[in-house]
């Protein structure tokens, strides 16, 4: 029983102190206190706050439309030379980069993107239209 009056003696105390001395700042930081209540509070805001749609940005989709363009028209030119060095490794690089940037396109244009493999002409062709029927040319 000694014991436990010993070490309860010795310790709390101690929390005691150290409970008190997280009170203080110091000049690096805000209290913990502060930070923890700042994030409870910020944890109740948004549950309060009505949700707002992300801003839509109209150049992101003209960025996305112009290259498009750019990497089709280079996929295009890169069928009609018979000469070009490595032209499959370069026509499938074009396409698979084509087909990045048509998965980023349906994401912006509210198209779902079914899994499917790398370079499937049946699903590039599907997000063809799809983006087509939405109103995007490129």
């Amino acid at each position: 029983m000694s014991w436990m009056m010993l070490a309860a003696v010795m310790f709390v105390p101690a929390l005691v102190f150290g409970a008190i001395w997280q009170l203080f700042p110091s000049p690096d930081e805000p209290p913990r206190w502060r930070t923890f209540l700042a994030n409870r509070l910020e944890h109740l805001a948004d549950r309060i706050r009505p949700h707002r749609p992300p801003e839509y940005d109209p150049f992101t989709t003209l960025r996305v439309q112009e290259r498009l363009s750019v990497v089709a028209d280079h996929v295009r030119a890169l069928e009609l030379d018979p000469r070009t060095f490595a032209r499959a490794e370069r026509i499938i690089a074009s396409q698979l980069a084509y087909d990045q940037l048509l998965v980023e396109a349906c994401h912006l244009a509210g198209v779902e993107v079914q899994p499917a493999a790398k370079g499937d002409p049946a699903e590039r062709f599907r997000e063809e239209v799809e983006l087509a029927a939405r109103g995007w040319a490129w």
